[in-house]
């Protein structure tokens, strides 16, 4: 019985090693994620994720929020894990009164309740010209947009949607000097680096590999007013959502994770005290 017993747990071993070994093998996609938050459902900072139509080329359908009835769409990427382990960052390393996170689409009058947003894959969403108006008005009252996880060519599009929302007013590299950088966490220069997805992660002879997509440069722009106050947050060929959506997953660099929470909280930071 005993050496039944341990082909049996010999045999799980190699089962679970194997199946490591394939999680690897295309990146760390499938890594744990963690259980679901118990957020209060109210509270001074809800986690806004903005629903968005794709565009018709870049729609697949693949579901992503399915298993709650949420629909599917490529602004459901990362969620519901993403938006909630930064929510919980948030509740540790400050202050603030942290609700439940929640989604909604820009035409929805709860927008104006809340200081900040965040909309993920930016390259491929289609505003109508009611969410272009919206999105107008919402952040010239004093509201703030994080964009997020698009790359390469997805930029021509992202511009031009922005030059709808906000005519005139272009998009800049972050200065080192700007406000963002420093009202809660020192942001050095040398941390305008790559934060990868997990799909840019692999396993190594001497650990993990983060393998930046070839041609891509990591970018923090924004887009100010006229007083120079930001509006929009852009995080460019990098993937913060990800890093949030990973934290608390063994495989996922601990750095990169620790320098996402420090954007995520100083761009919070600013967009409730400005």
């Amino acid at each position: 019985m005993r050496t039944c017993l341990v082909a049996v747990v010999l045999g799980l071993l190699t089962m679970a090693a194997l199946a490591q070994r394939q999680r690897f093998r295309f990146g760390l996609e499938g890594a744990t994620e963690g259980r679901a938050s118990s957020l209060p459902a109210q509270g001074e900072f809800h986690f806004i994720r903005v629903e968005y139509t794709d565009l018709p080329e870049f729609h697949r359908g693949y579901g992503f929020g399915s298993r709650n009835g949420t629909g599917d769409g490529w602004w459901l990427v990362d969620w519901p894990d993403s938006d909630e382990h930064f929510s919980l960052g948030v509740q540790r390393l400050t202050r603030i009164e942290t609700g439940a996170p929640l989604h909604m689409r820009l035409t929805d009058d709860r927008l104006f309740d809340h200081p900040w947003l965040y909309a993920t894959q930016t390259g491929w969403w289609n505003l109508s010209e009611q969410e272009i108006a919206r999105l107008r008005e919402y952040l010239l009252r004093g509201g703030f947009l994080v964009t997020d996880d698009f790359w390469g060519e997805d930029w021509g599009w992202f511009q031009r949607t922005m030059e709808r929302v906000l005519p005139g007013m272009p998009i800049t590299d972050i200065a080192q000097t700007d406000l963002v950088m420093h009202v809660a966490y020192d942001i050095e220069e040398k941390d305008r680096t790559f934060i990868p997805g997990t799909r840019h992660l692999w396993r190594g002879p001497g650990g993990i590999i983060v393998r930046q997509p070839p041609g891509t440069t990591p970018a923090w722009r924004a887009i100010h007013d006229e007083r120079n106050r930001m509006l929009v947050a852009v995080n460019y060929n990098t993937d913060v959502g990800d890093a949030w959506e990973y934290a608390d997953s063994p495989y996922y660099p601990e750095p990169m994770t620790a320098l996402a929470y420090r954007y995520g909280v100083n761009y919070l930071i600013y967009a409730m005290t400005h």
